[in-house]
């Protein structure tokens, strides 16, 4: 068969083709029922048209017509009519519960207030036994005496500092047949502010040159790490810029507890490896301080048990690193002999025995300050007594709750009314 006939046979059988599919697509239209479908052409219509197309001359073929009127309708789907706004809820926000307080954002209690609470259970010892006496304005006798000169001596201020309030307390009951209480506490007041206050000048940060430089020192356990988050948050929110020194490298999680801290109030750490020598991270640590501007060095040290002569040596080398670590640099005219301030750190928990690490302490280093914490929770907050009257080293800082707020600056005259309150069951803070 001629390839031309072939050729004709395709384009017949595609024209067939496609006014078969455009019947079906009119058919499906709007408006038009299905059963309106031309009948579907059979086999043998197919071979008579190719018959036909076959007897049919080439040249009288012609292209269909396709206008675009012929063209099904093409179907767009109608736009959605817009939804009324005000019938759309809007998302509603969930309304903000109470803000956790935490360490930082706690508010502040007035200081008088605060060391009311925090002594409490202080002045439910001794104080409260004192109080019990002159109840009722008692006849001064023998017996008055050696009650008052009891309770003095039991309670944890020591033998020497319980003689003096002793002799205060004598001449104010010498003077009436029928105790006073107004002038015994009047006198009590004024024998421990001559034992509290000892009229020490207050540190000084802005060094010439910077960084301050502090050391915190005592045995495992009495809250050096935590005193150290402490002080940064205040010295950061003074204004200064402050350095950690994880010095501590024995004691487990110590680094960490000090990151957290350095985290929490937004200061600069630094860290040696576990187990590292603690003078080395010292010395580096003061030295990165003066290297990077920092105005304010805060250096943790291990804990030692003031019984261990080579532990209380290797403290006296951490002091050493310091004053070296400062000192480098510098002309030998100018040269440091020690830290700025070395401060001991002492639990209130443990009474007398406060004062027995502080005397071994100091035969190893000559600290500079003492912080007594935990007096919130102890009894024997007297202990403070004792430490002032017999190491006649000023107190600096005390703890009186788990707050950064309440790491407080000693305030003698605050801390004496405080402890001799006599209205008991009225120290809760608002």
């Amino acid at each position: 068969m001629d390839p031309i006939v072939y050729v004709v046979l395709a384009v017949v059988a595609a024209a067939v083709g496609y006014w078969v599919v455009r019947g079906r697509a009119r058919a499906l239209a709007p408006g038009r029922r299905p059963d309106a479908l031309p009948p579907r052409a059979s086999a043998d219509d197919l071979d008579d048209a190719g018959d036909a197309a076959a007897d049919t001359d080439p040249g009288d073929i012609s292209e269909p017509d396709t206008s675009p009127g012929d063209l099904p309708p093409v179907m767009v789907p109608a736009p959605r009519p817009p939804a009324d706004a005000a019938s759309v809820p809007l998302p509603q926000q969930r309304p903000a519960g109470p803000k956790r307080q935490t360490a930082l954002t706690r508010p502040a209690t007035s200081d008088a207030a605060r060391y009311r609470q925090g002594l409490s259970k202080t002045r439910g010892g001794f104080v409260s036994r004192l109080a019990d006496l002159f109840r009722g304005k008692p006849k001064v006798d023998d017996g008055l005496r050696d009650d008052v000169e009891e309770v003095l001596f039991t309670a944890d201020i020591g033998t020497t500092t319980a003689a003096k309030l002793m002799d205060r307390v004598t001449e104010a009951l010498d003077r009436k047949e029928v105790a006073d209480p107004d002038a015994v506490w009047s006198a009590l007041r004024e024998a421990c502010l001559e034992v509290l206050d000892r009229q020490a000048s207050p540190p000084v940060y802005d060094v010439d040159p910077l960084p301050y430089v502090l050391l915190a020192i005592g045995v495992n356990g009495v809250g050096k790490t935590t005193t150290l988050g402490k002080l940064a948050a205040m010295h950061v929110a003074a204004g200064r810029k402050v350095l950690l020194v994880a010095g501590d490298t024995f004691r487990a999680a110590a680094t960490e507890q000090l990151e957290v801290w350095a985290r929490r109030v937004g200061c600069d750490i630094h860290k040696g490896k576990d187990k590292a020598d603690p003078s080395s991270v010292i010395f580096d640590g003061i030295s990165r301080g003066r290297r990077e501007g920092h105005d304010v060095v805060l250096c943790d040290t291990a804990g030692r048990l003031h019984t261990r002569t080579e532990l209380m040596d290797e403290l006296g080398k951490v002091g050493r690193a310091a004053a070296k670590a400062l000192s480098k640099g510098r002309p030998d005219s100018d040269a440091v002999t020690s830290a700025h301030d070395i401060y001991l750190v002492l639990d209130a928990t443990i009474g007398q025995n406060a004062l027995a690490q502080a005397k071994m302490f100091k035969e190893t280093m000559d600290f500079t300050g003492l912080v007594v914490t935990k007096l919130d929770g102890t009894a024997k907050g007297g202990v403070v007594l004792g430490i002032c009257d017999e190491m006649e080293i000023p107190i600096r800082f005390i703890g009186i709750g788990e707050g950064v707020e309440d790491l407080r600056e000693f305030d003698p005259a605050a801390f004496a009314d405080a402890l001799l309150a006599r209205d008991f069951g009225t120290d809760a803070v608002a």
